[in-house]
Parts: C-alpha cells; sequence; structure tokens
C-alpha cells in the first residue's frame, strides 16, 4: 500500500508541475496584454487549471500523510537508527571542539633566563 501512495503522489506531482507550467501569468509585463485572455472562453481554461493546481495541491499533502501512516514498521525503526547514528556522530564530533573540562595546569612564574654575554666588536 506503501509503493501505491508514492507511485500516486509521483503522479500528482508531475501533474501539478505541468498545471502550473501551462497556466499564464496573472501579474507582471504580461498582465499589460492580457486582456485577451477573457475572449473565447479562455477565462474558464483558467479557472479550471486554478481548481486543478489547488486540487493536485492538497491531495499531495493528503497523499503523503496516508504514505506515512501506511509507512512498513521496519523501514521507520532503520529510518530512526540511522537518524540516532547520524545524532550521536555529530554530537562526538561537536564535543571534540568544545574545550575539555579538564583543569588548566597551574600557572608557574616564568624563570629569568640569562642575558647573552655581550660580544666584543672586532
Amino acid at each position: 500500500m506503501y509503493i501505491f501512495f508514492i507511485v500516486l503522489i509521483l503522479i500528482a506531482s508531475i501533474l501539478l508541475i505541468l498545471a502550473v507550467l501551462a497556466q499564464n501569468p496573472k501579474s507582471g509585463m504580461a498582465a499589460n496584454f492580457g486582456a485577451s485572455n477573457q475572449v473565447m472562453g479562455v477565462r474558464q481554461t483558467a479557472d479550471f487549471l486554478e481548481k486543478f493546481t489547488w486540487t493536485l495541491s492538497i491531495s499531495i499533502v493528503v497523499l503523503s500523510l496516508a504514505a506515512t501512516m501506511t509507512m512498513p514498521s521496519q523501514n521507520i525503526s532503520v529510518s530512526k537508527s540511522a537518524v540516532e547514528e547520524a545524532l550521536e556522530q555529530s554530537l562526538e564530533g561537536n564535543q571534540n571542539l568544545l574545550p575539555s573540562a579538564q583543569p588548566a595546569a597551574p600557572a608557574t612564574e616564568p624563570t629569568e633566563t640569562p642575558a647573552p654575554a655581550e660580544t666584543p666588536a672586532q
């Protein structure tokens, strides 16, 4: 059932892309020259495409929720373990970046080094 929902989501996505590409822009420079949209029933086509777009969008959301509900439990556990492993690795990586909680070595007074002896000029 899960694969059936995934196939339906893919089909709806492709149809949604085609419906959006088929629509005329309603704003911008094309709106100035778009007075011919209301001639010969083109307006009804635009209404149909808009309703079709909204219907496909809503159906993709519903199908996605249905696919999530019918996902096999073994896929859920595998995906959870992969997410948990990634989280643990990122936490370990961040621990290496943080300063360690070990106390710093006690500061010692610097010892004075003797100044180099001057050599006579030759």
